[in-house]
């Protein structure tokens, strides 16, 4: 294990900025390519996750499946117009092996209604990321989101 100097820790926190950042500007297209071509993205209760259950409402095992889903978004389903913001803390660089870095963050995401405004939280808990550095960018190999509830309290339609 090697600690990180403050430049390796900044731009894994970019990296983790620029997901949120890229949903909450409803640039989501932009997170496929925030994950390396073989990258996973999953959003699984903690519940779940402590136990060793496979279930997850969303799993993701390539940025092309990620677009899929995404593309599936903006095409094929119907949703009341909405946005999310993302209030992101925390940020822990916990190891770095060969290049890849093992990051924890804790989160809260947000979602307010386009039409009557109405704010409810949708998601918190916390993210677990592997993050591979190649000079001074980085894509995600792995994000893990664990949500703290057993229930999501709509359709999770846009990734989080």
């Amino acid at each position: 294990m090697k600690l990180t100097d403050t430049k390796t820790h900044r731009i894994a926190e970019n990296l983790i900025f620029e997901w949120a950042r890229s949903i909450d500007e409803n640039r989501v297209e932009d997170i496929a390519q925030l994950l390396q071509t073989d990258g996973q993205y999953k959003v699984q209760s903690r519940f779940n996750h402590d136990r060793g259950l496979p279930m997850a409402i969303i799993d993701c095992r390539s940025a092309a499946q990620l677009r899929d889903r995404i593309l599936s978004m903006r095409v094929a389903n119907v949703y009341e117009p909405q946005h999310y913001r993302h209030i992101l803390s925390g940020v822990q660089v916990l190891s770095e092996e060969n290049s890849v870095l093992q990051v924890r963050s804790n989160y809260m995401v947000v979602r307010t209604m386009e039409l009557d405004g109405n704010m409810m939280i949708v998601s918190t808990g916390q993210c677990r990321d592997e993050i591979v550095l190649d000079g001074d960018s980085a894509k995600f190999k792995s994000r893990l989101y664990l949500y703290d509830s057993r229930v999501i309290e709509t359709l999770l339609i846009i990734p989080i």
